[in-house]
């Protein structure tokens, strides 16, 4: 395998200026973009691979094990990652290697800024979970030297875990319209993400197929949060006659504060308003009423992003993989289940 003395050779450079460079150093020492340019391109014409172990030995001489990151963004979405980590959990306890786990938070549309990203110097691997638009278009155009794996996303590029959104949020459509209603709301987080951009497209399009109103008013945008879902429903409350009598929550977390807001305007779930969540988050089954919701496979994810993740790690997968999983809807009291002419409508 190829190593600094290799690129500085190759690209006609100093191996201190490599070694700067590899270790994201590059700017700090006011290294030349150009030069930076073209030690990296070097560097993955070499199929570079940091040697993370050799230099932690080094630096401490204990015994190292392979690192796996996990970058989780900085919003109120870390909601999920105590499942994620369940699921996690669960394979590094099946798997016969023993590796240790990084969590690197990161903001959303700033993941270009974390610069470990790209040198590999302080893990073997990565699982990017949650990248806005603006982070997949980053990812996109550069060439990381250490494997990375997407969670809930799409990429042509690397290997990925994901679900299909735009179907889930065509089930609750489906639902809503086999239980006889007309006129349904959507609450949206408001952050950049395709997957709920899917989700309320799947929602949209089958329910105007199915003869669902779906006014641009009942359509509300708010912060990701329990107080976002509250708000929402203060919004599409305003105006009294004319009340959505179903509404999907894109939230489990947003749905909890939808309920509080229903309860406080003496509005009776699932009475009066029928709603619907996304995640199958642990809360939902102690909200009161309990919460209907559809299923997001979180755990059984994980645990397939950390399979695809030690595959490449160990050089046995070379080509980017897709593993697509269901989502399904679990059925308790916020809203009753389909009327079965319309279950594949």
């Amino acid at each position: 395998m190829s190593g600094i003395k290799e690129i500085a050779e190759l690209a006609q450079v100093s191996r201190g200026t490599v070694s700067l460079v590899l270790n994201g150093k590059g700017d700090q020492y006011r290294i030349s973009s150009a030069t930076q340019e073209k030690i990296w391109n070097t560097a993955r014409l070499l199929n570079y691979q940091p040697n993370i172990s050799a230099r932690r030995l080094r630096s401490s001489g204990e015994s190292v094990l392979p690192i796996i990151a996990l970058f989780w963004s900085l919003d109120t979405r870390a909601v999920l990652i105590n499942r994620f980590l369940k699921g996690l959990q669960q394979s590094l306890r099946s798997n016969g290697q023993e590796y240790e786990v990084l969590i690197q938070p990161y903001v959303g549309n700033q993941l270009h800024e974390v610069r470990s990203l790209l040198t590999g110097t302080r893990f073997n691997g990565a699982i990017i979970a949650n990248p806005t638009e603006k982070d997949e278009r980053y990812l996109k155009e550069v060439n990381p030297l250490v494997p990375l794996v997407m969670y809930q996303r799409e990429s042509d590029k690397y290997a990925s875990v994901n679900v299909d959104s735009y179907a889930s949020g065509e089930q609750v459509a489906r639902l809503f319209a086999s239980r006889g209603h007309r006129r349904a709301g959507i609450i949206i987080p408001h952050v950049s993400s395709r997957a709920i951009h899917l989700r309320r497209l799947g929602f949209i399009d089958k329910g105007r197929e199915l003869g669902l109103e779906l006014e641009p008013r009942l359509q509300v945008r708010e912060d990701f949060s329990e107080q976002g879902g509250y708000q929402a429903i203060r919004r599409i409350l305003q105006e009294r006659e004319q009340w959505p009598t179903a509404i999907f929550a894109i939230s489990d977390q947003m749905s909890v504060g939808a309920l509080k807001a229903l309860h406080e305007a003496g509005i009776c779930v699932p009475d009066d308003i029928e709603l619907v969540g996304h995640d199958d988050d642990e809360v939902t089954r102690y909200t009161v009423p309990s919460l209907t919701t559809v299923h997001l496979p979180v755990e059984q994810m994980a645990e397939a992003c950390f399979g695809l993740l030690t595959e490449m790690m160990q050089h046995r997968l070379q080509e980017p993989v897709s593993r697509i999983f269901d989502t399904h809807l679990v059925f308790r009291q916020s809203c009753g289940p389909f009327h079965n002419e319309f279950r594949d409508a």
